[in-house]
């Protein structure tokens, strides 16, 4: 059985909604993260999420969200050359989208007021902006980024992009990456995760 470790207030959230959409059985074991020497078995970084499969150990919340797609197959997992794009959307999710959206985050809601940089709030925004752009074009003509199906491809940038629907980032410019957020993140699996982080 896949275990997935991590509290959900955290990038687990991501893992939980993949096990959720895979229909495979998994246990959480809900945990912030940990330095005790049997968490470091499992994440020598000692970091969440973290995730047990059998033998296999992996850390990194989209590698493990690859996995458990993999595993399940059609229609979570694409076949044929959309598996290559599945693998490019979540690269670009988590070199393009993730580290911008972390900084808005920081600096626009999670930080207490004091510590939170508006300049640095609006760097984000203006960095994202483009990449929001480049999502916008691929949605073009289609319910999802690799046609009419839900993948692995959307939920591990919708998971990337979740704080940003929930927290009130401007996404006017873009409404067919709003509409698509909304789809993604209103789907069951997705909402049962996000009653376990919110």
């Amino acid at each position: 059985m896949i275990r997935i470790h991590g509290t959900a207030k955290s990038r687990a959230f991501r893992c939980l909604w993949a096990a959720g959409e895979s229909g495979l059985p998994f246990e959480h074991l809900d945990h912030p993260a940990s330095r005790s020497p049997e968490f470091l078995r499992l994440n020598p970084s000692g970091k969440i999420p973290a995730m047990e499969d059998g033998e296999l150990i992996l850390f990194e919340s989209l590698a493990i969200n690859l996995h458990i797609a993999r595993k399940a197959g059609a229609p979570l997992w694409p076949a044929g050359d959309d598996a290559s794009r599945a693998l490019q959307w979540t690269l670009w999710a988590a070199t393009e989208a993730e580290p911008h959206v972390l900084s808005w985050g920081s600096n626009s809601y999670a930080r207490p007021p004091e510590e939170r940089d508006a300049a640095a709030a609006a760097k984000a925004v203006a960095n994202l902006m483009p990449r929001l752009d480049v999502l916008e074009g691929a949605l073009a003509g289609r319910a999802h980024l690799l046609g009419d199906a839900f993948t692995i491809a959307d939920c591990n940038l919708a998971g990337v992009l979740y704080a940003t629907w929930k927290h009130g980032f401007d996404l006017s410019a873009h409404p067919r990456t709003k509409a698509w957020l909304t789809r993604c993140l209103s789907r069951p699996a997705a909402e049962a995760a996000r009653a376990l982080r919110e």
